[in-house]
């Protein structure tokens, strides 16, 4: 939709009587702020300062808008001036990030800017009008009659690019207005002036064309004009095409983080959105990949980022975790970064990230007077980011005092402690915040404090003093003697349990030890059905005769223990009853034995032998069974 808007002062009235609504674009708003501006400016009395020559240039490249602005001041008066105003409507100014005004030196070509910036402040002159923002230049020394000064002013806005239309689909191109006065605004006279607005491509949808309009390329030129009486204004639009990437961070921490070790960590979070027109309808993955600048033209898929030289341990992580969609590359002067996020940004898409990275201590740490210095940047290594909401956090070692920072604008500053590991009275942080921030500000800053060597030394005393306490207190828990006393009756008590505890683990293993003995037993009665070898099957029995005889000794002494230790009483009983259980089977084994030998010394039948030893071998079952049991149990108790 074509704008294009031509109102002299006479139009403009009458507008304003008709009150129409026929206009498309919320213009009348600007419009109306410099009709009071024109009715107001014959009360406002100003000094006798003329504006010889006004060059502004504007430039629309970005998301940002930039207005460089270079004027001729000239005293007419006779009285010196000691400062300058600089005038700006409320449309504007509430949305002014960034403002700097430096004297040009020289001459000629070797004209050049001072590097720091005049101070100002923002004043309310008698008469003014309301709808104005005056701040007042500073000079750093008075403008005497008939001499004259270049001044540069750098002026830096966001959020006044006005997405139109508003709302656009993915295949949409992204189109902003622009609404500015062709005409310098000052509460001076101006001789001469002109006004050139750089775009970011030849593309323009629509423009006001005045008197003197140019459009050369992606340049607009307007003027020049001259004669200009104070607060003069001419109101143009530029409807245009930008598809630059409009990434603003909501809110942007950023903690530094300093070790006397040798490190300086930075660990920044973002909270990104696209501040560029709202992206409606249904997203096509399909579509972007495979026409990108087409169907996805207004999205942004990257961003980069110039950090200090020599960065190192470089991350890019989200809450899923790491982002391998990045690259790093540098060398001793430069370090850049390119991140991808997991998705394209849309108008009105968000997306949270954090990076992180180290740097040399020795490049950013100074001392000065006793006292120790960081000198670091202070915005975000991002290239044309906007930044709504910046705080920036500087963690300091722990035991540093008379902290203090200097910053060169204005910032709100409060302090915090931080807890990390091996501290006890916590690490001071210095916290800085600022809203509305640009590229501009990323300048360094300094952070004052005092801090103690020795102090350095405190966490690893800790350290080797927490594992040499350890290793002792392992030391003495192993060699001392924790009981209470060894002539106490419950320590007798103990004693006397694990005596007999003892006791029955060897009786367990003499019972054990005939079993295994009248197993030799049975297995030589097999044998004597295989081969009918007697001999061999009696010299079996006397062996197991012997044996049994002198195990069968040795359980004299621990039952006769056990018998006269009261702490046995519990289990006494069954250890009696598993040795009369071990001797009954012992007699059956030696029945059945003789039995079978007799049988095969009057060749009888296999037959008539399992009929003669059934009854013994049904005894012997159970007993062996029953002995397993009571075994079972004298091991639980």
């Amino acid at each position: 939709k074509s704008v294009s808007i031509q109102y002299s002062l006479n139009e403009l009235i009458h507008h304003r009587k008709k009150r129409t609504t026929t206009m498309r674009l919320n213009l009348f708003p600007f419009l109306f702020a410099f009709t009071i501006l024109s009715l107001s400016s014959h009360v406002l009395s100003t000094s006798d300062l003329i504006l010889t020559k006004v060059d502004r240039r504007i430039d629309l490249s970005s998301q940002i808008v930039r207005t460089i602005t270079s004027l001729k001041v000239e005293n007419a008066g006779s009285d010196t001036v000691s400062e300058i105003l600089l005038a700006f409507p409320d449309s504007h100014a509430n949305y002014l990030a960034y403002l700097k005004a430096a004297l040009k030196e020289g001459k000629g070509k070797a004209k050049s800017s001072s590097g720091a910036g005049l101070p100002y402040e923002i004043v309310q002159p008698k008469d003014a009008p309301a709808s104005l923002k005056i701040y007042s230049v500073t000079l750093p020394k008075g403008l005497a009659k008939g001499e004259t000064l270049t001044l540069d002013v750098l002026a830096v806005f966001t959020h006044i690019l006005q997405p139109f239309p508003e709302k656009i689909t993915q295949a949409d191109i992204q189109l902003l207005l622009f609404q500015e006065t062709a005409q310098y605004l000052s509460p001076y006279p101006v001789k001469a002036q002109s006004l050139t607005v750089k775009l970011p491509e030849a593309r323009i949808e629509s423009y006001s064309k005045l008197e003197n309009t140019k459009l050369q390329g992606s340049e607009l030129k307007y003027g020049p004009y001259e004669n200009l009486p104070p607060y003069s204004y001419l109101p143009i639009v530029i409807h245009f095409e930008n598809n630059q990437p409009f990434a603003v961070a909501k809110e942007l921490v950023r903690e530094i983080e300093i070790s006397h070790w040798g490190n300086v960590q930075i660990t920044e979070h973002y909270n990104l959105v696209h501040g560029g027109a709202q992206s409606k309808g249904e997203f096509s993955r399909l579509d972007y990949q495979t026409k990108p600048y087409v169907k996805g033209a207004s999205a942004f898929r990257r961003l980069f980022a110039k950090l200090p030289p020599r960065a190192h341990s470089v991350y890019y992580r989200d809450e899923i975790g790491n982002i391998s969609t990045s690259s790093l590359w540098g060398d001793s002067k430069k370090t850049e970064l390119v991140i991808e996020p997991r998705y394209p940004i849309f108008g009105g898409w968000k997306t949270a990230f954090t990076i992180g990275y180290g740097l040399p201590l020795q490049d950013f740490l100074f001392g000065i007077d006793g006292k120790r210095f960081l000198n670091i940047s202070f915005g975000s290594p991002f290239i044309e980011l906007v930044i709504d909401t910046l705080v920036v956090k500087v963690v300091l070692p722990e035991g540093s005092k008379d902290t203090s920072a200097s910053v060169p604008f204005s910032v709100k500053q409060r302090h915090e402690t931080k807890f990390s590991h091996l501290d006890i009275a916590g690490r001071p942080v210095v916290v800085l915040e600022k809203n509305n921030v640009v590229p501009e500000h990323n300048v360094h800053f300094q952070v004052y404090y005092k801090f103690n060597r020795l102090s350095m030394l405190r966490e690893p005393l800790m350290l080797i003093s927490g594992f040499f306490f350890l290793f002792v207190a392992s030391i003495v828990y192993m060699h001392a003697d924790l009981s209470i006393s060894k002539t106490s009756a419950s320590y007798l008590a103990k004693l006397q349990w694990e005596e007999v505890q003892a006791t029955v683990h060897q009786i367990h293993n003499i019972i054990s030890l005939c079993l295994t003995t009248h197993d030799k037993l049975e297995a030589s009665l097999r044998d004597l059905s295989r081969s009918g070898d007697i001999q061999a099957c009696k010299a079996t029995r006397k062996s197991v005769d012997s044996s049994l005889k002198e195990i069968t000794k040795e359980l004299k002494s621990p039952v006769a223990f056990l018998q006269s230790s009261p702490q046995a009483t519990p289990i006494l009983p069954k250890v009696e009853e598993v040795i009369a259980k071990e001797r009954d089977l012992q007699e059956k084994l030696m029945a059945k034995h003789s039995t079978v030998v007799d049988c095969y010394e009057k060749k009888l039948g296999g037959r008539e032998i399992e009929n003669r030893i059934a009854s013994h071998q049904q005894k012997i079952t159970a007993l062996r069974q029953e002995i397993d049991y009571l075994l079972e149990l004298i091991d639980e108790i």
